[in-house]
């Protein structure tokens, strides 16, 4: 008789849950908890998309698309990605997916075969482990936390083998709020194009930058338009989160395959998020600038209060999270994130969760309203100096 373990596959079952969800799901039933945890916009999604939807559902425009999405959105999405010096075609190198995080699967599950080797710049987001593991790839950390936690073409070259398939990156990074800068970027291109391997690069950030600072797609640089895949979506700079709208722009050859697998597992995303999301394209700038100014106030208040912490931490230059240091207080990430949520109801997120470089860090999210945002910081000061003591 089969045990209870030989029911289930074992790649699943060894494949932990999500370490932001696990704080998220511990936030149920506490109306009193100020939660600096999961990553999303406290805006609702700006009027002239939701009306856009709106029209589509009373129009009873509710069907299937596609799997290659709607031609309209795809066309738009090409539009926008001139902006940073990339050219698509939107027949058959743009692919709509439900959010971003489905692009990274099915990107994977596209290039990786068992045994395979994926680079991947940590600390990042949870998901690309997890989903490089059930493809049975071998995953080959890089630690940018030694170099102000942005990767170098150093390290990514001398972690490439002869089994290297892809590398990982994101910028702006989650958790850390750093962006890669130009000129490492384009060494980094120059690395990939050498070794001629995938480069995965989750943009999902791109449109909150800070400080002037100019978003740089590695997509953008000459001889890498055979080797980039670019992730983005419009959860984050458009707070859109639960319309499950992202999208893929990569090689034709490369999105004939990663179609097939779409069309198996989500068909396509809802057709009026995809309206919506092309209407966002056309006429959600100012909106997108609205947001990206108040999470700059944000940040800029956070980030001098963890400095008057002294809680060492790197400022970001974009998206909407913050990376503090909190070894000082000798406790590890776990037990801080924990004891901060049951003795002053904050939620933040372990940094060990993010891979290398993340533990004795906590991941504080500023996407939530400047007062809320004050009396955590408050709060986390108090946790802060009474272990210190």
């Amino acid at each position: 008789m089969n045990t209870r373990e030989d029911k289930f596959s074992r790649a699943m079952m060894e494949t932990p849950p999500s370490g932001i969800r696990k704080f998220f799901e511990m936030l149920i039933g506490h109306d009193d908890v100020i939660s600096l945890s999961v990553g999303e916009p406290d805006f609702p999604t700006p009027w002239v998309i939701r009306e856009e939807a709106y029209y589509h559902l009373e129009k009873g425009h509710t069907s299937y698309t596609s799997n290659w999405g709607l031609i309209e959105l795809r066309e738009e999405i090409a539009k926008y990605m001139e902006k940073y010096g990339m050219y698509f075609n939107p027949k058959n190198e743009i692919l709509p997916t439900v959010g971003a995080s489905e692009g990274v699967d099915v990107v994977l599950r596209a290039i990786l075969n068992p045994g395979d080797e994926i680079i991947v710049v940590q600390p990042c987001y949870v998901n690309y482990v997890p989903l490089a593991n059930l493809c049975q790839a071998k995953v080959v950390p890089i630690d940018s936390s030694v170099n102000g936690y942005y990767p170098t073409a150093e390290q990514i070259s001398a972690a490439i083998t002869p089994k290297t398939k892809a590398l990982m990156i994101c910028s702006p990074n989650n958790p850390t709020g750093t962006m890669i800068p130009k000129e490492e970027l384009k060494k980094i291109a120059d690395v990939v194009i050498k070794n001629q391997i995938w480069c995965i690069s989750d943009e999902i950030y791109c449109e909150l930058a800070y400080d002037n600072a100019e978003h740089v797609s590695i997509g953008s640089f000459p001889g890498m338009k055979d080797y980039a895949i670019i992730l983005n979506g419009f959860s984050k700079s458009f707070a859109m989160t639960g319309w499950r709208i992202g999208y893929i722009a990569a090689p034709s050859e490369l999105l004939g395959q990663i179609v097939k697998l779409h069309g198996y597992n989500t068909i396509c995303p809802p057709i009026f998020s995809q309206y919506a999301a092309a209407e966002g394209l056309k006429h959600g700038w100012k909106d997108v600038e609205k947001m990206r100014t108040s999470y700059q106030q944000r940040r800029n208040l956070m980030y001098k209060a963890f400095c008057d912490m002294n809680l060492p931490v790197p400022e970001p230059t974009g998206a909407f999270y913050m990376f503090p240091d909190i070894t000082s207080t000798g406790m590890t990430s776990e037990e801080f994130a924990l004891g901060l949520f049951q003795e002053h109801n904050v939620a933040v997120v372990p940094g060990n969760v993010f891979g290398l470089g993340g533990e004795g860090h906590i991941r504080c999210c500023y996407a939530t309203s400047i007062d809320k945002i004050k009396i955590a910081l408050d709060r986390i000061r108090d946790f802060v100096e009474s272990k210190k003591r």
